[in-house]
């Protein structure tokens, strides 16, 4: 059994608190059990604990042995001496602390609380309590939506943080990097990345009114106008102005090879998607600063309302015209996609950095007004009986199955304890 399923018997206080003593028959009383330590250290804070006729404040251990105190090197650490209580479901060894030996409590529970616990972790289900999630009541995992959202847009904090130290708090080209990651979506995200990388907003900026040398900078970065010596009048003009700007900017572009094509319909070819990356920087090379102005969905979309180029309309590669025609928009699945992965998470960090509440709840808003994602994980839990009704509800779901379902931390999720405290009578 793990140590962690004490901590949890004892912060939801489900032991047995009936005549409570500790080793030495001193009677003992719980006033509060104290706060979960996430960090190194004790186990909980801030405990009240009434042993005899003294009541004390401070710092509670939990092991299943009380000789794992050693085990655990804890009688060497300082962060260590201020225990008040130590908790053990079997005591075989007392422990002493600054020459006094420490008060231990052996605790007790209902026996069904561990069976129902073993048994989700045995399980070899999609999610382990799929067999028991029609039992729990809806409206916990409803409630549990905000933290599971939040939770998933701080755990993207410090990679933003760190983009915009590396580029000297600039949240333009922080902005841009990110923007250009998710416009290659899974396949192709570093490569996009890199191009990024590689291209400077700051010298886009110099050419945002004019879209085709930002297409000759963006394409010739990308190492795509390498593949072929010769080629129409588009693909030669756009190698010949790459090469004035190339040697103008001292530039080093990407290697052709990174990107893939395979296996992707062609409307998501990188061909397309920087074309329209192109045309979304000419329309507004300061984009974030844009979208921190916008009030409304609305009105962000208009901002990601582009197209390709008029070659693009009848190619998907360079030098082979394509059997149909037509713009090459960006599409709504497109957008959605970037407004959850680059402009919320911006939003968000944004305004926490600025501790600006406003901006972090205009984050979570948007997600409220976007219509639910459609993907693999998303689908289960729709075979499940979890109809989502926006994105902000099907990322608190990706969020639930890949930190929490996947690494069978049940005793953190409350759909969890609540199949795992449901006790048979």
């Amino acid at each position: 059994m793990k140590e962690e399923f004490l901590q949890f018997i004892w912060e939801q206080e489900l032991f047995n608190r009936n005549n409570l003593k500790t080793v030495d028959g001193k009677p003992a009383e719980v006033i509060h059990v104290g706060q979960p330590n996430t960090d190194s250290g004790p186990d909980f804070f801030n405990a009240r604990i009434r042993i005899g006729e003294t009541t004390w404040a401070g710092n509670v251990e939990i092991h299943q042995k009380s000789s794992h105190w050693y085990r655990h090197h804890h009688n060497v650490d300082a962060a260590y001496d201020n225990v008040i209580l130590h908790v053990v479901e079997s005591y075989d060894l007392p422990v002493k602390v600054k020459n006094h030996e420490l008060p231990t409590l052996v605790i007790t529970y209902p026996a069904d609380i561990l069976e129902n616990y073993e048994q989700l972790l045995k399980s070899e289900r999609w999610i382990a309590c799929e067999d028991k999630l029609a039992e729990v009541d809806p409206f916990i995992l409803r409630f549990w939506f905000s933290s599971l959202m939040i939770e998933r847009l701080q755990s993207k904090t410090g990679a933003i943080l760190a983009i915009l130290e590396q580029n000297k708090n600039n949240w333009n080209e922080t902005f841009y990097q990110l923007l250009a990651r998710n416009f290659g979506m899974k396949t192709n995200a570093i490569p996009f990345e890199l191009l990024a990388k590689s291209l400077p907003l700051q010298i886009l900026s110099k050419h945002k009114n004019d879209l085709f040398q930002t297409e000759a900078l963006l394409f010739g970065q990308s190492g795509l106008l390498n593949e072929s010596l010769l080629g129409d009048d588009y693909f030669l003009s756009l190698r010949k102005e790459y090469s004035f700007l190339y040697k103008k900017y001292e530039l080093s572009g990407i290697e052709s090879h990174l990107w893939k094509f395979m296996r992707l319909r062609p409307i998501n070819f990188p061909t397309i998607r920087i074309a329209q990356l192109a045309a979304l920087i000419n329309q507004s090379s300061a984009l974030f600063s844009r979208i921190l102005e916008t009030e409304t969905l609305g009105e962000l979309r208009k901002l990601f309302e582009v197209s390709a180029s008029e070659y693009w309309n009848t190619h998907y590669n360079f030098n082979k015209i394509s059997k149909d025609n037509h713009t090459k928009a960006l599409g709504e699945t497109a957008f959605n996609n970037l407004v959850i992965n680059t402009v919320v998470p911006m939003l968000f960090v944004y305004g926490d950095h600025h501790m600006d509440q406003e901006m972090k709840d205009r984050a979570l808003l948007l997600l409220e007004k976007l219509t639910p994602e459609s993907n693999q994980i998303i689908r289960k839990w729709n075979d499940l009986g979890i109809e989502c009704r926006s994105a902000f509800e099907t990322q608190a779901l990706i969020q639930l199955k890949n930190l929490y379902c996947t690494n069978k931390k049940c005793l953190n999720c409350q759909l969890g304890a609540k199949i795992i405290t449901t006790v048979n009578h």
